[in-house]
């Protein structure tokens, strides 16, 4: 991992990700899942769906979802909240892509820690 001005750490490149994939993403504060949509967005999550822990990273990518691969809980890759009449929700995390090297906002792994 490489840090940017102590504020942000890099954890891959864009095309580690597939397209409507996701990786694992391993930090010092426990695994991160990072989704790549269709149009290149990326977004990280908790990996732990809110309704059993299933591995949202083995999920579905849809737009700017993903479908948990354990019993179908739709979370917004945005917001991380489950949609339709599901409820719960995952902590998400900021990332930022420069030069398709993917970075995250190390302030938000370190409240991580705390939690």
């Amino acid at each position: 991992m490489t840090v940017i001005d102590k504020t942000w750490i890099e954890i891959g490149r864009l095309d580690d990700i597939p397209a409507r994939g996701a990786r694992v993403v391993k930090t010092p504060q426990g695994c991160l899942a990072v989704f790549r949509t269709e149009d290149d967005s990326v977004y990280a999550l908790e990996d732990r769906c809110p309704h059993r822990g299933g591995p949202l990273s083995n999920g579905i990518v849809h737009h700017k979802s993903v479908t948990c691969p354990l019993h179908n809980w739709v979370i917004s890759l945005e917001t991380g909240e489950a949609q339709g009449a599901d409820s719960g929700k995952v902590e998400t995390y900021r990332l930022r892509v420069e030069d398709r090297r993917i970075f995250v906002d190390a302030t938000m792994l370190a409240r991580r820690r705390e939690a």
